[in-house]
């Protein structure tokens, strides 16, 4: 095989395995939210028992995915990305397995972990693969994988949930996970990354302080807001994550540089990301509780009727590419926030017990043009920011930034919901909702606004941005 022919078949081998574990860590964000009624039927649970079964992954994958690359950048990121598919596929079958709620939100954390490794590690593998002339194509069929994974999480568990039962959400991933295992290391390339060392303050800086003040945001309706754990939780949550920026401005090797940020395109598309995934995760969280609760829709129909939302990526985001290589990425992206925040509030406008689902059908669209507007071009931002040999650090950063923003979505989101309403009535469903969705447009209309920092293209169509992600990296030790 001649070597542009072997070039392109590895590229191609790394978009195929990247692409599948990424959409199982993706998909696993919210593929818990149409069976969320059956799991609470079948193991129990109050409102914030629900809530962990989504941010124990979300918050574990958070708080590690940059400590998960730098791993990666140090032992060899093959050899981590193995590890972390390992775990998650293990995790996977213990959730499908696990007898009681409490099993069921710690399999999920472990799960958060594996991904954790292996989501930014899977960016930065197929970046190096993948010639610089074809890395923006790869790149924005990778967001579209992974956008289209977070969206479908609803149809995906709500069809499983249906006409297997809840578990098959977890098994779904045992199969998947065991056959990428030796097309891994087989097909991937090893690579290091020079000098890469391990930020252990930094990682307990920053885990201490997004747990605690996760912690508070989801018992707080319980236990109280004046409460000691609550303001315990807010207070020392505050102070671990104000501690962790010093340390990323003071540490050149903290596993957050800070001075990263100084770059207006990184410090625009991480903010738009966090902003973006409070409010989309923590509205997916509770409408498609309330179209089976209130409406009366099953697990399918309720992943059914949420398609036109949760599938328009796929007839988007190619088109959103070509948008983003034409006019570059700013004003596709924060057109596609500003529909986001359009189609919540839609929604937020007709939620009521006897919606009919035409009511329904303008928000989900709108909604939908607007996601796959924002994840095709959104990667490549991030990784076009910075120099190569910070792409691992960036990746990981990006992902925790919107992992983050899921976290405190449905924390905060579902706080309003229990201090506005409850599920004692479909209307007390309604009047908590309500205004958590109004919040949830807001976060993604201000992220639409923090998408404008992103520089534009300068006369005659080059970006301002670094544009280093297209130049070799010749400090980096690759082995085949």
């Amino acid at each position: 095989m001649n070597q542009p022919a072997a070039r392109g078949s590895r590229a191609a081998w790394a978009l195929v395995i990247t692409g599948a574990a990424s959409f199982m860590a993706a998909l696993d964000n919210l593929v818990v939210t149409t069976a969320l009624p059956s799991i609470r039927e079948d193991l129990g649970g109050a409102l914030e028992d629900l809530e962990w079964t989504v941010n124990a992954y979300t918050l574990t994958f958070a708080v590690l995915l940059m400590f998960g690359a730098t791993l990666g950048d140090r032992f060899g990121r093959r050899r981590l990305f193995v590890a972390g598919l390992t775990v998650f596929t293990g995790a996977s079958a213990a959730a499908a397995l696990s007898p009681g709620i409490d099993a069921l939100i710690a399999a999920r954390a472990v799960q958060g972990v594996g991904a954790a490794i292996m989501m930014p590690l899977a960016l930065t593998l197929l970046t190096a693969a993948v010639p610089a002339e074809r890395r923006g194509a790869a790149l924005g069929i990778f967001g579209a994988i992974t956008g289209l994974a977070v969206a479908s999480g609803p149809l995906v568990g709500g069809s499983l949930t249906e006409h297997l039962s809840w578990q098959w959400i977890f098994w779904l991933n045992v199969p998947i996970g065991i056959a990428l295992l030796p097309l891994a290391r087989l097909r991937l390339r090893e690579s290091h990354a020079p000098d890469a060392r391990l930020d252990i303050p930094g990682t307990v800086l920053i885990s201490g302080g997004l747990f605690g003040i996760v912690y508070a945001l989801v018992n707080a309706n319980t236990d109280g807001w004046t409460s000691a754990p609550i303001l315990l939780g807010l207070f020392a949550g505050s102070a671990l994550l104000i501690a962790f920026v010093r340390h990323g401005l003071r540490r050149p090797d903290a596993m957050l540089p800070m001075r990263l940020f100084k770059n207006r395109a990184f410090a625009g598309i991480n903010a738009a990301s966090l902003l973006m995934f409070l409010g989309m995760f923590g509205s997916i969280f509770l409408l498609s509780q309330f179209l089976q609760g209130v409406v009366g829709y099953s697990p399918t129909e309720a992943g059914l009727r949420m398609l036109p939302w949760t599938a328009m990526p796929l007839l988007v985001s190619p088109i959103a590419g070509l948008l983003a290589d034409r006019i570059g990425g700013r004003p596709v992206v924060v057109t596609g926030l500003a529909l986001q925040a359009v189609g919540l509030g839609l929604f937020a406008l007709v939620v009521e017990p006897g919606v009919s689902y035409a009511a329904q059908l303008p928000g989900l669209i709108v909604s939908g043009i607007g996601m796959g507007l924002y994840f095709a071009p959104a990667a490549s931002l991030v990784m076009s920011s910075v120099r190569p040999e910070e792409q691992g650090i960036a990746s990981g950063a990006n992902n925790a930034l919107r992992e983050v923003g899921g976290a405190l979505g449905v924390a905060i989101l579902s706080a309003v919901f229990s201090a506005q309403g409850g599920y004692a009535s479909p209307d007390a469903f309604v009047d908590g909702t309500v205004p958590a969705l109004w919040i949830g447009a807001g976060g993604v209309a201000l992220a639409a606004l923090t998408g404008l920092l992103i520089p534009g293209r300068r006369a005659g169509g080059t970006s301002v941005v670094t544009g280093a992600a297209g130049k070799a990296d010749t400090r980096e030790s690759v082995a085949v």
